[in-house]
């Protein structure tokens, strides 16, 4: 018992509880912009009830990885069209590759939506039910969190560690998703670009996809999106972002 509690294992406690959040902050976007479907007085319990059924299911999923991990990477099938596509997925790679597809739509059909917006749509609109927002909620959580927990097993083998990290990243999440959401109500322009930021994080996952089952198209590898990559996308989309803003300003200004 003693050889459980050593200051090693606290020190990935603290990696591992920083990977959890750091990781979960394009979860935590789609999760605001989620709840907003939801009727107001029920966003709230919507988020944690969402958050504390993901918080629970990454922990049976990860016990099921920790038991079965080779089965998520043992070849499912093939695709083999010399010249064209060559690939081999696994259960892993279709995880990311319908979690990739499933948040794309949801990015490129709520941008619709506003290039489309009419205030007396929106008026008669009936909200999305709370089960199916709860389970998108759920659903998306875990598949964000799948290769987080990935990275937790490749840290160590020690399974409060793991647990712990995950109960503290959630308790962080639903901390952090009223306040993004109280965000995005007070400033809805940012809302078009929490959009793209998850069409991004859609690309990313399908390259992540394709990586994983060693996907070829028309000769080329596919490879994974860095997270470096990502990481200053986001960054040059903010800034593009905050300028226009301002600009915006100093225009209305001189009219």
């Amino acid at each position: 018992m003693e050889g459980l509690f050593t200051l090693e294992n606290f020190i990935t406690l603290g990696l591992l509880t920083l990977l959890q959040c750091v990781l979960g902050l394009d979860n935590l976007l789609y999760i605001s912009l989620e709840s907003k479907r939801a009727p107001v007085r029920e966003q709230a319990r919507v988020r944690k009830t969402g958050i504390i059924g993901a918080i629970i299911l990454r922990l049976v999923l990860l016990f099921v990885l920790l038991k079965v991990i080779a089965l998520f990477q043992d070849p499912l099938f093939e695709i083999n069209f010399q010249g064209f596509v060559t690939g081999v997925f696994n259960l892993h790679s279709l995880i990311v590759l319908v979690g990739g597809i499933f948040i794309m739509w949801t990015a490129v059909r709520e941008i619709m939506h506003m290039m489309a917006f009419d205030v007396q749509d929106q008026i008669n609109a009936k909200p999305k039910s709370l089960s199916m927002i709860i389970t998108s909620i759920i659903v998306m959580n875990l598949i964000f969190s799948f290769d987080s927990i990935l990275g937790a097993i490749a840290l160590t083998d020690v399974f409060w560690v793991m647990a712990t990290a995950i109960v503290i990243g959630g308790v962080v999440m639903i901390w952090l998703s009223g306040k993004v959401t109280d965000f995005l109500k007070k400033n809805r322009m940012y809302e078009v670009l929490g959009l793209f930021i998850l069409l991004i994080v859609g690309i990313m996952l399908l390259s992540e996809a394709g990586h994983l089952a060693k996907l070829e198209l028309l000769g080329n590898h596919v490879t994974p999106m860095s997270k470096t990559t990502f990481y200053f996308v986001i960054a040059v989309l903010v800034l593009v972002d905050l300028v226009q803003s301002k600009y915006q300003k100093n225009l209305n200004k001189h009219i």
